[in-house]
């Protein structure tokens, strides 16, 4: 049967609501049954733990029960990806002046009422700007667990049309359901319609989505919240800038943050011997966040595949430097 620390670190997981930790925890249980002969006991926990995986997974990105559109504006499913986030800002590793400034906004948003009695309003449109990898989308979805809604991630392939008005159209539908319909509305790679760069696209039709962005985001007094994020900022437009209420920089992790997303990323699992996390930083200096748990993620498999209890620091320090350009 599972060893005593396996399941110990499976109720761990749980009680920590960390859930990737506790599907390979379960994981790791059902390989050790299999090594054991309990190869039937093992299929078993296996096809469990799918069922389980794809039953939440549908769960979170139920858009049925997040948003209502009318019968005549259903093309809007065609531009919208909806969802209900878990994650919150304590599950996210920040540079310290980001997370003051996103704090500040969840709170002025969860004081939203307070502050318009006094004829304020809180801060709801965000630019953010930093290289890929660096938190800006994950941002969009911890600020919507935050305030619990939906987030709708607008889908710029399907606004942007090679017919000439079509793309105005779609943008003005996507900014006339915020009032309807509260939620985080992210506008991803922006520059695609924030620049005068176009790619396929006539360079008029371009100008005319970005004049309608300017005019609808000025325009709008919604309660929703809109991000755009990018990471080619010196491609967009200057007059946007000043539509937003904040422009949030992401830089590339520190050390001390690469620390702390080695140590967030593996959470209960642990080494085997002593282990110089300063080390691991060097290896990993000038990644990106998703790279580093990429890295992460590559040695727990190979921990659990392998039927290993501890993590190997060798496979760590490999992966950490394939990252690497």
């Amino acid at each position: 049967m599972a060893a005593a620390d396996q399941i110990k670190s499976l109720i761990k997981a749980f009680g920590e609501s960390d859930e990737d930790r506790f599907y390979a925890s379960a994981m790791q249980i059902a390989a050790s049954e299999a090594r054991q002969g309990h190869v039937a006991f093992a299929q078993e926990l296996k096809n469990l733990i799918e069922n389980s995986r794809k039953s939440r997974s549908l769960a979170i990105f139920d858009s049925g029960k997040t948003i209502h559109i009318s019968p005549q504006k259903r093309e809007l499913n065609e531009l919208l990806d909806i969802f209900q986030p878990r994650i919150k800002l304590a599950d996210m590793v920040l540079n310290p002046e980001v997370k003051i400034k996103l704090e500040n906004l969840i709170n002025e948003q969860k004081e939203w009422e307070l502050l318009h009695h006094h004829n304020l309003s809180p801060k709801r449109k965000l630019l953010l700007i930093g290289p890929p990898g660096t938190g800006k989308t994950m941002t969009a979805q911890a600020i919507a667990g935050e305030l619990g809604v939906p987030v709708f991630i607008i889908r710029l392939d399907g606004i942007l049309s090679k017919y000439m008005g079509e793309s105005i159209a779609k943008l003005r539908m996507i900014f006339d359901v915020m009032p309807a319909q509260r939620g985080v509305y992210l506008f991803d790679e922006f520059d695609s319609i924030g620049s005068h760069r176009h790619q396929g696209y006539e360079i008029g039709e371009i100008k005319r989505v970005l004049n309608s962005f300017l005019i609808n985001i000025e325009k709008d007094k919604s309660n929703s919240i809109i991000i755009a994020a990018t990471n080619m900022p010196e491609a967009l437009d200057k007059a946007l800038f000043r539509r937003f209420d904040d422009i949030i920089s992401y830089p590339l992790p520190s050390k001390l943050e690469i620390i702390s997303a080695i140590k967030k990323n593996f959470g209960s699992f642990n080494f085997g011997g002593r282990i110089s996390f300063e080390k691991l930083s060097l290896l990993a200096k000038g990644l990106n966040y998703s790279d580093i748990k990429k890295a992460c993620d590559e040695t727990v498999k190979t921990m659990i595949l392998g039927g290993k209890k501890l993590l190997s620091k060798e496979y760590l320090a490999d992966a950490l430097k394939s990252k690497q350009p």
